[in-house]
């Protein structure tokens, strides 16, 4: 029995009461909870940390590309502007003159066109159908070379007509003649005559009447013949103008007809109405035109030296020098017309070519 006490003691003494087991309940659970809670706020912590750090970030890099957008927006706008600047003052160049010299010698530029002094549409004097047309463009022609011919079949009729009337009255007037010295030698027979007595005053004053009367004729025929030539060289003019010949020498430059059309110098009627065979151009008489603004034509002369480069050759200086400046301005364009020699003449030089020129200082 003593064994079972101690045992039971034993037993006891293990055991924990109710109050400590709940109190020690109570300290398991609280620091359980305060585990919790302070894992919670070591979160939040973090979270916010790290919030925090993403958030200036994006607004570092937000701001380190809106200055380098701001830098490359200048950038784009300084490039646009000095582009717009260019081209404003390349316009204002071009309508003007160019100031910017390549070279010191030089005081004004400008641009103009070759032009020739004689240039002629050539075209008859009279209506009438083409037979012929002699010309292709680029030929050179000669002056009084015959360029077409027209049908002058009704004009050679008139010649023939007129030229037939001068023949008549040319034997009209052979036969006066001859009556007329055949009425002086009866006058001086009947004055012999009278002298002896063997004529009457009335067959000399008859003969004498006829020698007059010839005379007249004579005169007259001879005035009519006159009139008749005059007559058949107004049809030959006539006949010549049904052949269109060069008025000078030079370049066929365009042809404005075909045979079977007709020309009429007046007006151009239909698609077969033409008003001239073709155009000719004396080459030797090309020269540059060029409108220089009004404000700067103080620095151009009579006789200045000026550089032209054609737009075609823009490397080939050409000599020139200025022949006129024209003494009235264009109101619309504000400038004065100025017409420049060519000093070398040139087959690569063609009308209305583009052309600038650079007018050049003075010696004196």
């Amino acid at each position: 029995m003593g064994s079972i006490e101690d045992k039971n003691a034993l037993l006891s003494q293990l055991k924990i009461s109710e109050k400590e087991s709940n109190d020690n309940g109570l300290n398991r659970n609280h620091l359980f909870l305060a585990s919790i809670i302070s894992a919670v706020i070591a979160g939040l912590s973090v979270y916010l940390m790290l919030g925090a750090n993403s958030a200036n970030k994006p607004e570092q890099t937000a701001n380190v590309r809106s200055e380098s957008q701001a830098v490359k927006e200048n950038a784009l706008i300084g490039e646009s502007s000095e582009s717009k600047s260019s081209s404003l003052q390349a316009a204002e160049n071009n309508e003007s003159a160019n100031f910017q010299f390549s070279n010191s010698n030089e005081v004004l530029n400008a641009s103009g066109y070759i032009t020739a002094r004689r240039i002629a549409t050539v075209s008859s004097e009279t209506m009438g159908l083409i037979s012929s047309v002699n010309v292709e463009e680029g030929m050179q022609v000669e002056k009084g070379q015959v360029l077409a011919t027209l049908d002058s079949s009704v004009a050679l009729v008139n010649v023939n007509l007129s030229n037939a009337r001068t023949d008549v009255l040319r034997a009209r007037i052979t036969s006066t003649e001859i009556d007329l010295q055949e009425a002086n030698r009866v006058l001086k027979r009947l004055q012999q005559l009278d002298k002896e007595q063997y004529s009457s005053e009335s067959q000399i004053t008859k003969a004498q009447a006829d020698v007059d009367k010839f005379k007249s004729l004579l005169v007259s025929s001879k005035a009519d013949i006159k009139v008749a030539r005059l007559q058949a060289e107004q049809q030959q003019k006539l006949l010549d103008k049904f052949t269109i010949r060069a008025p000078f020498a030079g370049v066929v430059t365009v042809k404005n007809a075909q045979p079977g059309e007709i020309v009429s110098p007046s007006s151009a009627g239909g698609g077969f109405t033409r008003t001239g065979i073709c155009t000719i151009v004396d080459m030797n008489s090309l020269e540059i035109e060029v409108d220089v603004n009004e404000a700067y034509i103080g620095r151009v002369t009579k006789n200045q030296r000026v550089k032209a480069n054609l737009d075609a050759y823009p490397n080939w200086d050409i000599p020139a020098s200025v022949i006129a400046i024209i003494p009235t301005a264009d109101r619309a364009k504000a400038t004065v017309r100025v017409r420049i020699k060519i000093e070398n003449k040139d087959s690569r030089i063609l009308p209305d070519m583009g052309v600038k020129v650079a007018f050049l200082k003075s010696n004196n």
